[in-house]
């Protein structure tokens, strides 16, 4: 039996210890918010927190994250810590509709969330570099980069 935390809820499974944590979330969990894309590490489609982490979970083995706190799309909202029900991410991609088909859109708000958590006021080039890896289909790039912006100025009260 494998233990951890999921958006603040406690979850055992019984699972293979080396099955990905992608496919606990989805097929066991019913967390699908977290989309698969490639299966090796490479888009970013499949980014979750793993103790504030930003991880690829399709490549995560489930005993990896034992007595970890791993956090989904889905608790996102949870972790800005202000009881507001969007994170100011998840505000600021609905504002400037960042999203076109939306398929690595939570990838890309749990990479940008992790850039966030680093990098509080991020430059062009801090969110070029941070969300590289995470790659969009629909090239909306620009719309995303305003969007982390966006967010870092709600974050941080209005300021810049």
């Amino acid at each position: 039996m494998i233990s951890f935390l999921v958006n603040n809820g406690d979850v055992q499974v019984d699972a293979p210890g080396d099955t990905p944590l992608l496919w606990i979330l989805r097929d066991w969990l019913n967390l699908t918010g977290t989309k698969f894309g490639c299966g090796v590490a490479q888009c970013g489609a499949c980014t979750v927190h793993v103790d504030g982490q930003a991880r690829r979970s399709c490549v995560t083995p489930v005993a990896s994250v034992a007595g970890s706190a791993v956090t989904t799309v889905e608790g996102l909202a949870a972790t800005a810590g202000d009881g507001r029900e969007r994170h100011p991410l998840q505000a600021a991609w609905i504002e400037v509709q960042a999203p076109q088909c939306g398929y690595c859109q939570s990838g890309q708000l749990m990479q940008a969330a992790a850039l966030l958590g680093e990098t509080p006021d991020p430059s062009d080039d801090d969110i070029r570099n941070g969300m590289a890896a995470n790659l969009c289909r629909c090239m909306a790039y620009v719309r995303i980069r305003k969007a982390i912006k966006l967010a870092a100025q709600a974050q941080n009260g209005g300021r810049r």
